[in-house]
């Protein structure tokens, strides 16, 4: 099969998916026949509560259907977004989505005011990374049979 042909098939593949998931209730969601739980659909409730609270004064409290629409909501966007960063990787021929995969599916879904600050992120992640790993790599130090550093290059 061509890269078209295996690109329209996944597509295809999605739609049924998504139709299936449209006719049944939500406790019948399944993915390739294993019942999905809710724990597996849904990113985790108590990450959601910390991020919530943050605007909402000490004394606030937040109501328990907010606080499960806003899991279901960033779930489906999360799901929205990377189907949309899969396809690009699936349409290069490539098994792992990236930050340029995720990025570029921003633009595509028209989230363009997103783009840009997430260039920004990405970037700055990828030269922190860096930065973190040459400190690792340092051949001023060399490292003694009894797992102790020793700085070569200092003077005495």
């Amino acid at each position: 099969m061509s890269n078209s042909e295996d690109s329209q098939q996944y597509i295809t593949d999605m739609m049924v998916k998504e139709e299936d998931e449209a006719s049944g209730d939500e406790s019948d969601k399944q993915d390739n026949g294993i019942m999905l739980r809710e724990q597996d659909r849904f990113l985790p409730i108590c990450n959601i509560i910390k991020i919530m609270k943050v605007p909402v004064p000490q004394n606030g409290k937040i109501a328990k259907d907010a606080r499960e629409c806003i899991q279901e909501c960033v779930s489906e966007f999360i799901s929205f977004i990377s189907s949309e960063a899969i396809e690009r990787s699936v349409a290069e021929n490539r098994k792992t989505v990236n930050g340029d995969d995720l990025i570029a599916a921003f633009g595509n879904l028209g989230f363009d005011n997103y783009v840009e600050p997430l260039q920004i992120y990405l970037n700055k992640y990828r030269e922190s990374n860096k930065a973190d790993r040459n400190l690792f790599m340092d051949t001023n130090f060399a490292q003694n049979e009894d797992g102790s550093t020793t700085n070569e290059g200092a003077k005495p």
